[in-house]
């Protein structure tokens, strides 16, 4: 804090910046300090804790990874005995399949064998002779594409990124030249910002003629009445006869809306394979619950054990930084250390999803969807005793197997909709969807059924929701809205 003013016997007075008048002579400055306690509270996590955060966060293909490392790290961890493998039946459900080949135990492998999306791009990128930072550019840009070859960032941004992460800068140009670059690469389409873009760009990469040339100015100077599926329209403003629309629009629909999903993925009749964390098993009413581990067992290399014992005896005193037997403690300590979070990460994931398997033991039983309870992260909490941050990290991008199909952990989370009365059975958003999505697929597609006319039918079965419910449940299913689902 400072007061500046003036000092000085003249009879003339002047007026300081502070407001404060006094005679005038030379400036001076009071200087004041003030001392300002403040107590605030932050949660610091030990580095034990911050480990065993990151390996409940692990699933079950990148905890083994993880486990592998640190046995080829640490040389006073070893394997005690061969992991125990899961000897279990299950079916080729949502997308996910055992492997082929073996009989006895069927293991789980994620689907990471092929070439990436972006390891496809960049090969082809390879192959070009482009300058320097337009190459450095392209790739960066390839990097930010989503698994659909979709870019949901500006070139600007993406530039910016560059300039600070990797301290290389880009001219708008540069950055212009690096995304026709990304978007000359196959199959066409990549690198396009939205649908429309996409469209517009695997129709240019077409042979010319008269049907790819009306659906491109349908997609050009039409495409908010081809979204609405308003054929007519399309006519009447495009000046096309009915014949030169149909013919376009089969064109339009034989493109591939999400380019990127042909690269880096299976092209099986199986997408992807997911390996499950958990198999769960319904012996004959008993319901039982493994983890679906491959990892071994482990601990300490005896030559560690005894060498500590024998520090510990000799007493020698402080340990030279650098020396041998500072080697040994330390990584003794470090494999003692992974050993006892490894096992606390396994009793927390049994943990939870036996308290998950407790609250829907009647849909386990009956494979039933309207049997699943309303359920939240506060309800295994209850149960487990554990932080709703630990509930959260074991159950995020976790799988469970059942021998009717296997299934995210959050499949299981449901909220109740609506007033429930005392003695009733709670109302699920599973039932909800269950019922929305039944609706949909039972529909006339000519004459598909609005929000409004969904919850009538709704209401007419007994669920008392409003337009709104329908509406937000729907789109969570991801069913597009009636105008969307009309078959021309």
């Amino acid at each position: 804090m400072a007061f500046i003013g003036c000092v000085g016997s003249s009879p003339t007075f002047c007026t300081t910046v502070a407001g404060t008048s006094l005679p005038r002579c030379r400036f001076f400055i009071i200087m004041s300090q003030n001392l300002h306690l403040e107590q605030t509270q932050r949660l610091s996590l030990s580095p034990q804790q911050i480990r065993f955060v990151k390996l409940l966060e692990m699933n079950a293909p990148e905890l083994e990874e993880a486990v592998k490392k640190e046995l080829e790290e640490n040389v006073a961890l070893e394997e005690k005995e061969p992991p125990v493998e899961h000897s279990v039946e299950l079916p080729l459900h949502y997308g996910y399949r055992p492997n082929a080949g073996d009989d006895e135990s069927p293991s789980f492998t994620p689907a990471d064998t092929e070439e990436s999306l972006y390891d496809n791009l960049s090969a082809q990128l390879s192959e070009r002779k482009l300058p320097e930072n337009v190459e450095a550019g392209a790739r960066y840009i390839i990097g930010n594409l989503d698994s659909n070859g979709y870019l949901d960032r500006s070139l600007r941004s993406m530039a910016d990124d560059m300039a600070f992460n990797e301290g290389i800068e880009l001219s708008d140009e540069e950055a212009r030249q690096a995304l026709e670059a990304v978007r000359s690469l196959d199959p066409p389409g990549i690198g396009a910002f939205n649908l429309r873009d996409t469209l517009t760009m695997q129709l240019e990469a077409l042979p010319e003629s008269p049907v790819r040339d009306n659906a491109l100015k349908i997609i050009r100077d039409g495409y908010e009445a081809f979204t609405m599926k308003h054929k007519h329209r399309l006519v009447s403003a495009l000046h096309l006869t009915i014949k030169e629309v149909d013919e376009a629009l089969e064109l339009i629909r034989s493109l591939n809306p999400r380019p990127g999903a042909t690269l880096g993925s299976s092209r099986s009749d199986m997408a992807s394979v997911v390996v499950p964390d958990f198999i769960v098993n319904n012996e004959e009413g008993e319901i039982t619950v493994s983890l679906n581990s491959r990892i071994p067992e482990l601990r300490i290399d005896q030559s560690f054990e005894q060498a500590v014992e024998n520090m510990e005896r000799s007493a020698k005193g402080r340990i030279k930084k650098g020396s041998e037997s500072e080697y040994i403690i330390r990584n003794y300590n470090d494999a003692r250390e992974f050993i006892a979070i490894l096992s606390q990460r396994q009793r927390t994931m049994m943990d939870v999803m036996t308290a998950i398997v407790k609250i829907q033991k009647e849909y386990f039983l009956t494979q039933d969807v309207y049997t699943l309870r309303p359920m939240m992260i506060k309800n295994v909490a209850e149960l487990t005793g554990l932080d709703f941050s630990v509930i959260s990290r074991a159950t995020n991008g976790k799988y469970v197997a059942t021998p009717w199909g296997i299934f995210p952990l959050r499949f299981f989370f449901s909220d109740s909709v609506g007033d429930t009365a005392e003695g009733t059975e709670a109302l699920t958003n599973r039932k909800i969807e269950e019922e929305i999505k039944g609706l949909v697929e039972a529909e006339d597609k000519r004459h598909p059924l609005s929000d409004q006319h969904i919850m009538e039918e709704m209401a007419s079965r007994g669920f008392d929701i409003s337009r709104r419910t329908v509406a937000k449940y729907r789109d969570r299913l991801k069913i597009p809205v009636a105008r969307l689902r009309k078959e021309m």
